[in-house]
This record gives C-alpha cells, structure tokens and sequence, in this order.
C-alpha cells in the first residue's frame, strides 16, 4: 500500500511540475511578444503561443479532437466542428482554446451573440488570449459598437504591440470622428 501511495503522489508531483513547466513557458513567450523588434519575429512568437495553446496540457485525445474540429470547420463541416468543440469545452470546460475555437466557429456561422457568450468564457480564462480579443473587436463592428472594438483592439495590442488589428484603430477613430460631423 505504501508503494502505491509513493506512486500516486510522484505522478501528481510530475503533473503539477509539467503543468508549471507549460505556464512559465507561455509566461516567457509573452514577454518575448511584448518585447519582440519587429513584426517577423512577433509572429514567430506569436505561432509558438498558438501552439501552446492548441495543445492540451494533459489530454492528446483533447487536442486530437480540437484538431479535427478545426479542420472540420476549415472545411465547411460546421455541425460536426459545432459538436467536437462543443465535446472538448464539456470534457474539459478549463481549457480555454476549446471556447476560443468554438467562439471562432459561432463567430462564422453568424451567431455573434453566442460567440460573444464563447469568449467571455475564454478571456476569464486565459485574460492575455489576443485572438479571442481582436475576435470580439470584430463582433463589436459589425454592432457598430466602435468604442468597444477599439478597447478590445488596444487590450489586444497592450498584450501583443505589434498585432496586425491594431492597425484597425485608426481606422475606427476615423469612423467615429465621420459620424460626429
């Protein structure tokens, strides 16, 4: 009975180091982004982040099935991706790339306000999710609602300065200011 205990508690020992190892690193590769020279070696960073995320910390099965609800979504198979997604976030509703993807989704498929409901859930989760940001600025838009994009946007861009949509803020500003003449 000992042994076993000793077992039990090194693995979740090695758990919890492998899941502190994960969050320093995405923790270093922020601060690599925030700091980063130019927009190459941004976006470099940046697809490192996205992998981070992508890949579940301690389900392969999880990101499997992320994986093949992306591609179902890339490839117009909505209801299946609606449902592999929506499987992910109720087997793991902790995982914030599992909202994110399903919020994308939603987001295509024109149903803004459950998009909206997505990503909330992915910014409690995961505060520093840029894409999940720069997604609702976009929903923000197409409401008309300009001011809440451009906080959005600049969230986005305080997070990651170099981000592409936050050359949209201009743009917005430009918008607003047309609309008060």
């Amino acid at each position: 009975m000992l042994v076993i205990k000793k077992i039990f508690y090194f693995i979740i020992f090695f758990i919890f180091c492998n899941s502190v190892k994960a969050s320093d690193n995405l923790n270093k590769l922020f601060d690599e982004l925030y700091y980063a020279k130019n927009l190459t070696q941004a976006e470099k960073i940046e697809d490192k982040i996205w992998k981070n995320w992508k890949k579940h910390p301690k389900s392969e099965y999880l990101t499997s099935k992320l994986e093949n609800g992306t591609y179902s979504m890339y490839h117009q198979q909505y209801r299946m991706a609606l449902k592999l997604f929506t499987d992910v976030i109720n087997e793991d509703p902790k995982w914030a790339e599992g909202w994110n993807k399903r919020a994308t989704l939603l987001f295509i498929m024109g149903n803004y306000e459950k998009s909206l409901d997505d990503i909330e859930k992915v910014l409690d989760l995961e505060p520093r999710h840029f894409g999940a940001l720069s997604g609702r600025a976009q929903i923000y838009l197409s409401y008309k609602q300009y001011e809440k994009a451009i906080d959005d946007l600049e969230k986005a861009q305080s997070i990651y300065p170099l981000i592409k949509s936050g050359e949209n803020i201009k743009i917005i500003e430009q918008i607003i200011k047309d609309q008060q003449i």
